[in-house]
């Protein structure tokens, strides 16, 4: 049996996550005097990873708010750059965001990932457990309560992910200084150090070298340079290099 129903009105920028909202965004909900208002609001799809402020008649509530009928509630979304607190930012990234996680390494993010799929369980307490923001478009993954943060990520076009997130968090960059494969991080290193690695036209042809200090992965200024060099001065001249 539902109970006395409540306004909510969602931000635009959060039209996508209500199928069932009017034009404007706002749809009525019934409450059950029990189930907070973040229940609630994600009951009607939208994640609490996208979710600023909660305003009830106008004044700023929490998630845990029990709501009364008759109230209006406004949904705002997360201002820009979102802070975490309690940790140093890093990020986890599901299975099918494999190219944003090689190109915020390449930037010098903090980026855990792997390409095979750990399952929904898994990933919500590899980010407990290691203080890491959980990237994914799994709305079902990002309202897992273990999550320690989350973040949808909205486009589906690898350049827009990586501005979303650059534009979102502002992490600090730090190009060319890990692993694009594994995360960890890179040290020169001499072309004997990773001779093993290069072929003749490598070996013969480039002398300046960076190795991976946790898997072991050669470096050098090889024929995809000049477009991974692309990404990293646009993600610069953005002004996205806070701290």
């Amino acid at each position: 049996m539902t109970g006395p129903e409540i306004h909510v009105e969602f931000a635009p920028e959060l039209h996508l996550f209500v199928p069932r909202a009017r034009p404007a965004g706002a749809v009525r909900a019934a409450t059950d005097g029990v189930s907070t208002l973040g229940h609630l609001v994600e009951s009607l799809g939208v994640p609490l990873t996208e979710v600023g402020t909660l305003l009830v008649d106008g004044r700023e509530v929490p998630p845990g708010h029990i709501p009364a009928g008759g109230e209006s509630v406004r949904v705002r979304p997360v201002r820009h750059p979102q802070r975490v607190p309690g940790a140093p930012l890093r990020f986890l990234l599901d299975v099918h965001l494999g190219t944003l996680a090689r190109r915020l390494r390449l930037l010098g993010v903090d980026t855990a990932y792997e390409s095979t799929d750990l399952g929904d369980p898994a990933l919500a307490a590899l980010s407990a457990a290691e203080k890491r923001v959980m990237l994914s478009r799994d709305r079902g993954l990002l309202r897992r309560r273990e999550l320690w943060a989350g973040a949808f990520v909205y486009s589906t076009r690898p350049d827009e992910q990586l501005q979303e997130v650059l534009d979102r968090f502002r992490p600090a960059l730090r190009p060319w200084t890990r692993c694009t494969a594994c995360n960890g991080l890179l040290r020169t290193a001499t072309k004997e150090e990773v001779a093993e690695q290069l072929k003749g036209g490598t070996r013969r042809s480039y002398d300046v070298f960076a190795q991976c200090t946790a898997c072991g992965r050669a470096y050098w200024r090889g024929a995809h340079h000049e477009q991974l060099e692309a990404i990293v001065e646009r993600a610069m001249s953005r002004g996205t290099q806070g701290g």
